[in-house]
């Protein structure tokens, strides 16, 4: 959401003055006025005592009466800016600081950096920057003073530097589809860009619940057929209540919703993080996260990675570097979330980070803040994570995607080629719209792709609910961990391209189903990677393939990417303890049929001892080498000998 930009009050000059005011209206002066004119000075004190009130007009009237009595009574000037600028009237501040400059530059050097920060507020970075440069020639400040003058010179210089090299950014209006006369904003897509829901604020008609607001927020929800966006829709309840709902996060899978709700019964803190998890066309009701996610502090603002287990989200709880951070939990196996941790130094800032989305590569986190180097108000960034675990120094998206505005609440589609964000551009449908445009190469995340399909019995070709997971085979990262839908067995995954990946499917009562593959190509909603997942019951003579145990060529020594597989086959076992099963190795018809015996039988046994090291007992497992003598494809090809070139398990006994 395009906020008005934020105000930091200098009051400099309030801390200081302030003071001596009231001791003059209770007769005891502490110092004297730059003007003699009783006139002039009266008018001040009244102004300032309608200014406390916060009777703005009346305060300016009395300001220009003192002005008018004495033309170059300086406070007046500075306080007059002051107000002016709290009121975000920064072009009337900028005057009023100018005369004060005019009378005498040195009464109050703060005054240099009062002006600029208006400047900075209305995108006028040559005058920011002239005028920040005088106030740091000052030598007598306190160290933070001189800091702050120091960024707004940062601030000044790259925005002078960002508007001479614009980055390309054609927003386009979603249109009123999606946008209305009351404002949108905080988007959120699944992988296949198909479903979007964002949040729409409306004045609130029902007067029973007047005392919760005037406005309040639901969710809306659109889907992309054809290429176009259906009219949207309220979510409806049980996610939309009377109280307000905003900044929610879905799941790549789109079955899982994460979302802000304040003021709540069962809150913790003003505003916390719920859950709701998808049923058919329906949501379950949803629960409050609790602690440690939620605290009596603000949490908002969550974004949840594609693997399901890493929450992103924003707080002003203890141990904050700054008035907002992102902080981040991580899902263990219990389902329990872990303490949050800080992002850290890098970055979160003394000032606000905010709207953290984490893209579907799990890499690459866009943000907002006001406290990294940017335009002046809430700027966007983003970061990636090396492969060592730590955050990369963030980039602000430049301009003029950023300006001296607020700018809130980026995603950015799997693709890494389309970005969503709301905004109040000229000529929208009313208020904050939202808006998609084509985010420039350099600010791409790596490229993500996503499978669709359904999981089945292999037998009764009945839809089933089953775990799945998506791991990296060489660097075994879980990138993605979730489930199929309970209703229709429906899942969808995001997935990374050109990358060595294991897909494993599973569920109770079932062989769980193995696959390894590499997607080159990127796809569209409308054509994405199909594949279905049929599940065998466990019973006597059922096989599976272990489509990614791998091994060093013309050899049985097992490869790291084998690992992954590996624990997936004990964890069945411990799982279930009843079975014995027999672990075959095959091979095409290349060389010769002893050689191929032998092979084929060590490497059956390579796994056998991995599992035996594990802690199976040797009486549950046994091993062969059948060559070539099971061939499941012809050997007239390679792509039919790669696929009899294989390890299996079979269920010898157990259900």
């Amino acid at each position: 959401m395009k906020l008005q930009p934020p105000i930091q009050l200098s009051a400099f000059f309030f801390t200081i003055i302030f003071v001596c005011f009231a001791g003059f209206l209770s007769a005891q002066r502490a110092r004297e006025y730059t003007s003699t004119n009783n006139r002039a000075i009266r008018a001040f004190e009244e102004a300032i005592s309608r200014y406390n009130m916060r009777d703005i007009d009346s305060a300016e009237e009395s300001f220009q009466n003192a002005i008018r009595f004495d033309p170059d009574f300086i406070e007046a000037y500075i306080v007059m800016g002051e107000m002016f600028q709290s009121a975000q009237r920064f072009e009337d501040a900028m005057q009023a600081y100018l005369q004060a400059i005019r009378i005498d530059k040195d009464f109050y050097p703060s005054v240099f950096y009062q002006y600029s920060e208006s400047a900075l507020a209305i995108g006028n970075y040559e005058e920011a920057h002239k005028k920040i440069k005088i106030f740091l020639e000052y030598e007598q400040m306190p160290e933070n003073v001189r800091q702050r003058g120091e960024d707004l010179l940062q601030k000044s210089e790259f925005g002078i530097e960002a508007m001479a090299n614009p980055v390309p950014f054609e927003p386009i209006n979603l249109g009123l589809a999606i946008n209305s006369e009351h404002d949108e904003y905080a988007p959120t897509l699944t992988a296949d860009e198909q479903t979007l829901i964002f949040t729409r604020k409306k004045p609130r008609e029902d007067k029973n619940f007047i005392h919760l607001g005037r406005e309040y927020e639901d969710f809306y929800v659109s889907y992309r057929l054809n290429g176009e966006w259906t009219p949207a829709v309220n979510l409806g309840p049980p996610i939309n209540t009377q109280y307000n709902e905003g900044a929610q996060s879905i799941s790549a899978d789109g079955m899982h919703l994460y979302f802000t709700a304040c003021n709540r019964p069962d809150g913790m803190g003003s505003c916390d993080i719920y859950y709701a998890r998808r049923i058919g066309d329906g949501w379950s009701r949803p629960v409050n996260l609790g602690p440690p996610v939620n605290t009596s502090s603000w949490d908002s603002q969550p974004s949840i990675s594609p693997d399901g287990r890493t929450l992103y989200f924003v707080s002003n709880r203890a141990g904050n570097f700054g008035r907002m951070d992102i902080w981040m939990s991580v899902r263990g196996n219990d389902g329990k979330w872990s303490e949050p941790l800080n992002l850290g130094p890098v970055i979160n800032t003394r000032g606000r980070e905010m709207s953290p989305f984490i893209h579907p590569d799990n890499r690459t986190l866009f943000f907002a803040s006001d406290g990294h180097t940017g335009m002046g108000g809430m700027d966007l960034f983003y970061t990636t994570r090396g492969e060592d675990g730590k955050w990369q120094k963030p980039v602000n998206l430049g301009y003029p995607i950023n300006t001296y505005a607020d700018e809130i609440s980026l995603v950015v589609g799997a693709s890494g080629k389309e970005a969503y964000f709301a905004s109040e551009q000229p000529g929208g449908e009313g208020g904050s719209d939202l808006y998609f445009f084509e985010l420039y190469e350099e600010a791409r995340p790596q490229m993500v792709t996503y499978m669709k399909g359904y999981v089945f019995d292999a037998i009764t070709n009945q839809r089933l609910r089953a775990a799945f997971e998506l791991i990296d085979l060489e660097s075994e990262e879980m990138l993605v961990q979730s489930f199929s839908s309970e209703v229709n067995g429906e899942f969808l995954i995001p997935i990374p391209v050109r990358r060595n990946l294991a897909l494993n499917v599973w569920r109770e009562g079932y062989l769980f189903f193995s696959e390894n593959f590499a997607f080159d190509d990127l796809r569209t909603g409308v054509d994405p990677h199909i594949y279905d997942v049929p599940l065998q019951p466990i019973r006597e003579g059922e096989s599976v393939v272990l489509r990614n145990v791998f091994f060093q060529f013309d050899s049985h020594e097992l490869l790291s990417e084998s690992i992954v597989e590996l624990r997936r086959l004990y964890n069945f076992l411990e799982q279930n303890p009843n079975i014995k099963i027999e672990i075959s190795g095959h091979t095409d018809s290349m060389g010769s049929y002893s050689y191929n015996k032998t092979l084929s039988e060590n490497r059956a046994l390579s796994v056998y001892n991995f599992l035996v090291e594990q802690g199976i007992e040797k009486t549950r497992l046994s091993y062969a080498g059948y060559a070539d003598t099971k061939p499941v494809a012809t050997n007239e090809t390679e792509e039919g000998r790669a696929k009899n070139r294989r390890t299996e398990f079979s269920i010898i006994s157990g259900n």
